[in-house]
């Protein structure tokens, strides 16, 4: 079983046991979030698609930690010229453990 839920502005594909990265949440550690944007929800044999969203539908995510993602470097140069540009950016996270997909 699958869903397809919604966070944020973005879309997450996610299976029971999975863990994700979103953009930052403020939630607490090992918090526990009930998340009712669930577009999508995928069994064995029949699939659920919600116009947007699947109503009684809901995905139980627990809170692991906030970490940094990896240094995104971008940079600026014009040539015959003495200017460049260097900037840096590290996103922030969170990371969820998804415990469990109901529908209904």
């Amino acid at each position: 079983m699958y869903a397809v839920i919604e966070l944020g502005a973005k879309q997450y594909s996610v299976k029971k046991d999975d863990i994700i990265q979103v953009e930052k949440m403020d939630a607490e550690k090992d918090k526990e979030i009930l998340l009712d944007k669930v577009l999508l929800i995928s069994d064995e044999n029949k699939i659920e698609i919600g116009q947007p969203y699947l109503k009684n539908a809901k995905v139980s995510v627990v809170v692991l930690k906030d970490i940094k993602d990896e240094k995104k470097i971008t940079y600026k140069y014009r040539r015959r010229k003495a200017h460049h540009f260097k900037k840096g950016h590290r996103q922030q996270l969170t990371q969820l453990l998804i415990k469990k997909i109901e529908l209904g």
